[in-house]
């Protein structure tokens, strides 16, 4: 099974847990596994269409989805998915 990392603003839906292995082959499929053991997650990782939000990143091993296959990139029972929302603001 995969490794999820559950970012800090995202915990309150997951009762804090940090770390929960999911088992699934594709990016897609281990989302759809984290938002069936936590639904109010939902909310975060899908728009009102389905996609995943723009200000949602995702790593599997450290290398962003947006340059392998997206949600259907390949994730391997030894990978560690990372979950990342965008944070906006500061100036300099």
């Amino acid at each position: 099974m995969a490794s999820v990392i559950i970012p800090t603003p995202l915990r309150k839906f997951t009762d804090n847990t940090v770390q929960v292995e999911i088992e699934g082959e594709t990016v897609a499929e281990i989302l759809e596994g984290l938002v069936s053991l936590y639904p109010g997650l939902k909310t975060y990782l899908r728009t009102a269409d389905g996609n995943l939000p723009s200000f949602i990143n995702i790593f599997v091993d450290q290398d962003d989805i947006r340059s392998l296959k997206m949600e259907q990139s390949v994730v391997k029972n030894t990978s560690v998915v990372s979950i990342v929302p965008a944070i906006a603001g500061g100036g300099f």
